[in-house]
């Protein structure tokens, strides 16, 4: 995502620490002033717990004073320093940077690894307001059709929510295209429909004629993104955060599949009969599809 005027996530932290140093209580001082004195590409990498330690406070702290410098979480700062890092250098030498922070050890690997997630979790179940999420789960369940949008890595999440709402009973179709093989998979969109778009804050056109053509047939739009401010919000009917990685450590997926788990468990439970019979003929399916005669016999006694 690229900044404003020239302002970066460096310079915008250090504005934030400047302007609500007043407001920073002792220990949240402390981190602060380690915030900005730290080099970018250390906080990249680092894990609440390891800015609590480094600041000698504690992983609470760190959290509390980015929330009140006026981030959501570590993830948003990390993903706003991350704009200028990801920019300027170029995708093997950052590959080889996470490597070089992270090292070789396997419990350091793993530890790296799983904190990000949780970080990125947690951080999208506290934006996750329980208004919105009702919100989204009437627009699909209302829904004649859902359709999900996803490309590249986002594409995981949407065939994830596709293949989950079938099972739950309601008919779902995925959209992965790009350019001109788009406008055929559009033809089919209308009223009564419902979009769920997973939009990684890439400003690509797709998004945009998608979200247009929702608007003119009558379609309702869930958007899950990691720019839940953007142009493209504007659009849409409801608007879901999930931060992205920072670092690359983890998959760009992983909260947008999460919160797709999320909205398929909500519908299932306004209409348990349907979830119920859906499962049932599935377990129906697979035993037709399964070959008895391959199977092993019970051995004679």
């Amino acid at each position: 995502m690229s900044e404003p005027n020239g302002v970066t996530g460096t310079t915008r932290l250090a504005a934030a620490v400047r302007d609500m140093w007043g407001e920073l209580s002792a220990s949240e001082r402390v981190v602060a002033q380690y915030l900005v004195s730290a080099p970018p590409e250390n906080l990249l990498f680092a894990s609440a717990q390891e800015l609590g330690a480094a600041s000698g406070t504690s992983n609470a702290t760190v959290v509390r004073a980015l929330q009140r410098l006026g981030y959501a979480g570590l993830p948003a700062l990390k993903r706003e320093l991350a704009a200028g890092f990801t920019s300027a250098t170029a995708p093997e030498e950052r590959l080889k940077q996470r490597i070089a922070r992270v090292g070789h050890d396997l419990d350091e690997i793993k530890d790296r690894v799983f904190d990000e997630a949780a970080e990125r979790l947690e951080q999208c179940r506290r934006l996750l307001e329980t208004d919105v999420l009702k919100q989204a789960v009437q627009t699909l369940a209302d829904a004649r059709e859902v359709v999900a949008y996803g490309v590249g890595a986002s594409e995981l999440a949407a065939r994830h929510l596709v293949l989950k709402l079938r099972r739950a009973g309601r008919r779902a179709r995925f959209i992965g295209a790009t350019g001109f093989t788009m406008a055929d998979e559009l033809l089919s969109l209308g009223r009564g429909d419902a979009v769920v778009i997973l939009h990684p804050g890439r400003r690509l056109r797709e998004f945009t004629v998608l979200t247009d053509r929702a608007r003119a047939v009558g379609a309702g739009v869930v958007l899950v993104t990691d720019v839940p401010t953007g142009p493209l919000a504007t659009h849409a009917d409801v608007v879901i955060s999930a931060p992205h990685t920072p670092t690359g450590i983890t998959a760009e997926s992983l909260a947008g599949i999460v919160v797709m788990d999320t909205l398929v468990l909500a519908l299932a439970s306004l209409d348990e009969p349907r979830a119920v019979e859906a499962s049932h003929q599935l377990t129906l399916l697979r035993g037709q599809l399964i070959d008895r005669r391959s199977e092993p016999r019970p051995r004679k006694s």
